[in-house]
């Protein structure tokens, strides 16, 4: 042609990204061009992807060869090994090592090299919890389980029987209630057991002061008496000795029968209000930490049925016993002469005896029996404000309508 130099085409030149793009997998490219096609015919095409071929060959010019990236997935390629078989609960059990040293921290470095915060290392056994960075922790935290798992032995192996439902424990928190009733039944007088009950707290209480500075003999007292313990007492004075202290309250100074059914309210409504507050507390209203609406209605039911079963059935058809002449219920209840009085009631119309007051004075009862077990009385252990702040409560109401 005519003093014109033909001009050609330049190639599209050719991107190379890291994954390889449909048109790499069907072979569609600059040599293989075959023009537009619909959306329907590209998604048959991609719905059977072509396998990759990962090789690179040898004779490839390097500007060719796809640029490899690393992956920047967090998770290790590696091939994960299989689960290991699960052991059992003793095996498990066995594998914990009682508290020595509180849990340390290590720094943890972050990825400019500064220090974060610390994490907690694991120190060996389930609990105590590590205390948050804001917040501490207190035994009273544990609602359902008084007491972390750990610090006694027995506690570890025996979960379910010792440390959640406290078996061993309430066993014993009964027993003492069906001892004072063959006590009563005996014709024994409550000013008689006094002296046994303190020649029996002052040991107790001696013994666990000394456990306390001297740790040989503690580790040795909780592997012996650990099922009739909560955790809480390892480092804390054994509920034994305000049991003792509040059953020799209620029976010293206050006359036999107050002081019998206090003991009996110490005995069976505190564990009944245990045992169905952990069991049921759950679905009911919360009237304080670590007390449920479902623990105090068993506790006032129990109290109910146990001055039924005192002043109804055990008293009357028992006795009488030594002493019984003393009692301030007598089967009658009457209203203060300034109140009858006030209100236009003859004597005859404000005293009510037989079953009416035997009603009145048991729902009494179990009403002082469900408040004493709910009430926080300076941080006090329930078993000592159980029986003293019920033999109150049911001295002063006979003290008034008596």
């Amino acid at each position: 042609m005519s003093g014109r130099t033909r001009q050609t085409i330049p190639s599209t030149p050719r991107v190379i990204s890291p994954s390889p793009t449909p048109s790499e997998q069907d072979g569609t490219g600059q040599e293989g061009y075959s023009g537009p096609m619909t959306r329907s015919a590209a998604r048959r095409r991609l719905a059977t992807p072509q396998p990759v071929d990962e090789d690179i060959e040898e004779e490839e010019s390097p500007e060719l060869q796809r640029a490899r990236t690393r992956s920047r997935s967090p998770i290790d390629t590696r091939k994960v090994a299989q689960l290991s078989p699960r052991k059992s609960s003793r095996t498990a059990s066995n594998t914990l090592k009682p508290i020595a040293t509180a849990a340390t921290t290590t720094a943890i470095a972050t990825p400019n090299g500064s220090t974060g915060e610390k994490a907690p290392e694991a120190n060996g056994h389930l609990s105590p919890p590590t205390p948050s960075l804001y917040y501490g922790w207190s035994w009273r935290d544990f609602s359902r389980s008084p007491s972390p798992l750990g610090l006694i032995p027995i506690h570890r192996h025996w979960r379910t029987f010792v440390h959640k439902h406290e078996v061993p424990r309430k066993a014993l928190h009964v027993s003492i209630g069906f001892f004072v009733v063959w006590l009563y039944l005996s014709g024994t007088q409550t000013y008689s057991v006094c002296p046994y009950l303190m020649g029996a707290l002052i040991p107790i209480a001696a013994v666990d002061v000394v456990r306390h500075h001297y740790q040989p003999f503690n580790r040795f007292y909780v592997k012996v008496l650990g099922a009739l313990m909560r955790e809480s007492e390892f480092s804390g004075y054994n509920g034994v000795i305000f049991y003792l202290l509040g059953a020799w309250t209620a029976l010293y100074f206050f006359p036999k029968d107050v002081g019998v059914m206090a003991t009996l309210l110490l005995s069976w409504c505190d564990t009944a209000a245990s045992t169905f507050g952990r069991l049921y507390g759950r679905y009911t209203p919360r009237l304080r930490r670590g007390k449920s609406l479902a623990g105090s209605s068993a506790a006032f039911l129990v109290g109910v049925g146990t001055a039924v079963y005192f002043w109804g059935w055990l008293a009357p058809t028992k006795g009488p016993f030594p002493g019984d002449e003393n009692f301030m219920f007598t089967g009658t209840l009457r209203l203060p002469q300034l109140l009858a009085d006030a209100v236009g009631l003859t004597p005859a119309k404000a005293t009510i005896s037989g079953g009416l007051a035997l009603g009145v004075m048991s729902l009494w009862s179990g009403f002082v029996a469900a408040a004493s077990e709910v009430v926080d009385l300076f941080g006090w252990d329930d078993n000592l404000t159980i029986p003293v702040l019920s033999g109150l409560g049911i001295w002063g109401f006979l003290k008034v309508f008596g």
